[in-house]
């Protein structure tokens, strides 16, 4: 069993920045691929960021990209959002997913967090 802990959402004013986290803990051999989601009130969940075991790849939706950074460390089992110059348009519930495996010779199991609330005023 793994559990994730997000935090760093909040209220913030349009321009502002916001720092997520989400730090894995449990029975985890490997983290391998990670990422953020958002879901806005009566929308569906969207893909915000990826990042890839040793961080070789990342991938960002385009309303995001140059605002927003991606990092992990793995030595926590965290991975990092960091959200710059916010807008109204990012508020939602932002969740953490990631990819990991119990042993060396197992599956890869996908997990998500609880999600966070993060919430821009213009």
């Amino acid at each position: 069993q793994v559990q994730l802990v997000e935090s760093g959402g909040g209220l913030v004013q349009a321009g502002g920045s916001l720092r997520l986290s989400c730090a894995a803990s449990g029975t985890i051999f490997s983290i391998d691929a990670t990422g953020w989601y958002r879901q806005a009130l009566g929308k569906q969940r969207e893909l915000v960021a990826t990042i890839t075991s040793v961080g070789k790849n990342i991938n960002y939706v385009d309303s995001v990209k140059g605002r927003f950074t991606i990092s992990r460390d793995n030595t926590k089992n965290t991975v990092y959002l960091q959200m710059n110059s916010l807008k109204p348009e990012d508020t939602a519930v932002y969740y953490c997913n990631v990819n990991y495996r119990r042993t060396s010779d197992g599956p890869s199991v996908d997990y998500w967090g609880q999600g966070t609330q993060v919430t821009v005023s213009s």
